[in-house]
Formats: structure tokens, sequence, C-alpha cells
């Protein structure tokens, strides 16, 4: 009769048992896939700051905004820095992405 209940308990607590085929568990995200696409969104992101940057120097020095007070055909460089020649970050890179071609002008043409 001990067998017998022995056996019944065993048969109880056989669910608590831990599984060990799933001991080590192991992930099935693929790291290497988010992380291409984590270092590729830092990438955009680090353009698009470089083109809103680019942008807004070169809408400046269009526009004569940094001109050099001592030397009228120079230009000064610390304004260049920090002119805004737009209201809004987002005006640069709206332009820099939708004017990708350079102007050509009637004389060139």
């Amino acid at each position: 009769m001990s067998k017998d209940v022995e056996r019944e308990v065993l048969k109880m607590y056989e669910g608590s048992r831990p599984n060990e085929d799933d001991l080590f568990e192991t992930s099935h995200v693929n790291h290497i896939a988010w992380s291409l696409a984590a270092v590729c969104g830092l990438a955009v992101i680090w353009l698009c700051i470089a083109l809103v940057n680019a942008e807004n120097q070169r809408n400046a020095l269009v526009n004569n905004m940094c001109q050099d007070q001592v030397f009228k055909s120079g230009v000064d460089k610390k304004c260049l820095v920090t002119v805004n020649s737009r209201d809004h970050w987002w005006q640069h890179l709206w332009y820099g992405v939708t004017h990708v071609r350079p102007e050509v002008s009637d004389a060139r043409r």
C-alpha cells in the first residue's frame, strides 16, 4: 500500500517538476536585426541634424545674413554658427530634402 500512496503523491506533483528541455531559455528575438535598425535610425537622425545645420548656413549665405562688417566681401564665421535664417528647423529640413538638385540660373542654360 505504501507504493500506491507514493505513486499517487508523485503523480500529484508531476506537473510541478521543472522541464529540463527549457532549462536554458533562448531568446527568439533577432538582436542583430534590431541593433541594425537602431543604428540606421540613429544615422538618419544624425544626417537630418547635419542637413538642417548645412541648410541654415547655406540660406544665411545666400541672403547675405552673415556679411563681415570690416571686409564687405567676406563672411563672418561666428555669425554662421549662431544664425537662424528661417523660423523653424523643420523648414530647413523640408527645403533640404525637396531641393536636391541645384537651381540652374538662366545664364548657364
